[in-house]
């Protein structure tokens, strides 16, 4: 922590502990939602990094150096990617924001040997506090909003990153980068590789739906998918877009994808975690019986291919079995045991 002592924006969270007003640094320079919304079309899509403030943030230039070498391909994977997670699960957002719209335009270069490394850390930075949550009340859940006059809530619900700075303007930017791009994450949702796809449904359910486009794509590409894994992506997508902008209809389709026998399990399983999400009705009969029947453990290891259930997973639980514990059985005890968000992700 003295290395971030060092840094500028240091100096606005002291502040803020002293007493400062959180209103008075929007807009300005260590304001990353601002600094991100300020990246030139020209510059993100040349990869002119020179042009982009890093060093306003914690560990900035050593996210700026990252996303150079796997832009270039000349380091191993570790050194791109790798910074961009490990930052996040370390509760340091801000500078690994300015990173997203570059690995956006990374993963969509079919070319690229690491692209699908980049786009699995894209919505890293738009999700906080996502290790282990497994609860109706928060799985799938996004707060606040991107604009700046809603900082405030931003800030009171996500509270702060460890190095003191506002997590919920990280997780604005993170989200209001994504938004911006959508147009080059939807074709991936066709992908040859069902990791990409997987993965690119997992960003674009971050990003501002308004108008609903996103989650009608996740539905159009659902009527063609055939993988089972990424029918289950879709599903979770879908679901956790309209947990941001909710829509009735929707939360009924998710009803009568768990009902329907025809379906995979894996998309049943994800269409019952999506309607417990939607909804605050009580988990009827038939939901709990048809959760506690296809959850297998050789299912719940094959679905911890989706992002979604990786992160919810700990101690020893994968994310889908945490999930129904959560949901349907809350009298059941934690499991004992060290809490590694990592240990069931290799």
């Amino acid at each position: 922590m003295d290395e971030w002592r060092t840094d500028p924006t240091f100096v606005m969270c002291e502040a803020l502990v002293d007493g400062a007003e959180l209103s008075s640094f929007v807009g300005g320079p260590y304001d990353v939602r601002a600094v991100v919304a300020g990246i030139r079309p020209e510059a993100r899509d040349g990869f002119l990094l020179d042009e982009v403030p890093w060093e306003h943030f914690p560990q900035g230039n050593r996210v700026r150096e990252a996303v150079h070498l796997l832009h270039t391909g000349d380091s191993p994977r570790v050194a791109g990617t790798g910074v961009v997670g490990g930052m996040c699960a370390n509760d340091m957002r801000a500078a690994a924001v300015l990173a997203v719209p570059f690995l956006i335009r990374i993963a969509a270069d079919t070319r690229h040997p690491y692209r699908a490394d980049a786009l699995a850390e894209v919505s890293s930075p738009a999700r906080a506090r996502y290790f282990g949550v497994a609860s109706r009340d928060e799985l799938l859940l996004h707060r606040g909003n991107t604009q700046y006059d809603d900082l405030c809530d931003d800030y009171d619900d996500y509270g702060v990153e460890v190095t003191g700075y506002p997590a919920g303007w990280s997780v604005a930017a993170a989200r209001a980068a994504i938004t911006a791009d959508t147009a080059l994450l939807q074709p991936l949702l066709g992908d040859p590789d069902p990791a990409i796809r997987i993965h690119a449904a997992y960003a674009l359910a971050t990003a501002s739906d308004s108008d609903r486009a996103v989650r009608a794509a996740f539905r159009a590409r659902l009527a063609a998918e055939q993988d089972p894994i990424v029918r289950a992506a879709l599903v979770l997508a879908t679901a956790e877009a309209t947990r941001t902008h909710p829509h009735p209809p929707t939360t009924t389709w998710m009803q009568e994808r768990w009902r329907d026998r025809t379906q995979a399990p894996e998309v049943r399983l994800a269409a019952a975690i999506g309607w417990l999400c939607l909804t605050n009705e009580p988990a009827p009969d038939d939901l709990r019986a048809t959760v506690d029947d296809l959850t297998t453990d050789e299912r719940a290891h094959t679905m911890h291919d989706l992002p979604w259930m990786a992160f919810a997973g700990g101690s020893g639980e994968t994310g889908l079995q945490r999930c129904v514990r959560k949901m349907l059985h809350p009298e059941q005890p934690e499991p004992v045991g060290y809490d590694d968000p990592w240990a069931l992700r290799h």
